[in-house]
């Protein structure tokens, strides 16, 4: 446990300073939430040898609440994401349930084994 005065020397807090981005955020104040992250060099200014990426986010709204999703957008520009955003986030939002129906179903196997049947 990592606190206080206490010393961990499996944590690296090192900055990878060759991955830096500047990150600018964009919204349409109804669905759509977009990270643009622009590389930088160390000093701060543009790395114009990679490539910025693009990262939608958005909220799905249930009875129990609401759910993030999150999804790389396959954009070269920022035009290209505003277009690639909704395909990304139905493709997330499929992931999403597919994960949800393996953990149902894990979790039917599990209480299907509990089920002592007399005379077995």
């Amino acid at each position: 446990m990592v606190g206080p005065g206490s010393v961990n020397n499996e944590i690296d807090f090192a900055v990878e300073k060759n991955n830096l981005y500047r990150e600018e955020g964009y919204t349409d104040m109804k669905v759509a939430s977009i990270r643009r992250l622009i590389p930088v060099t160390p000093d701060g200014e543009p790395d114009k040898n990679r490539t910025e990426l693009f990262v939608g986010s958005t909220q799905i709204m249930t009875p129990q609440g609401p759910i993030p999703l999150q999804s790389m957008l396959p954009a070269n520009n920022f035009t290209e994401a505003l277009n690639a955003f909704p395909g990304a986030m139905e493709k997330a939002m499929g992931e999403m349930l597919e994960e949800f129906k393996k953990m149902q179903e894990k979790e039917q196997h599990k209480d299907d084994s509990r089920i002592i049947v007399p005379g077995r």
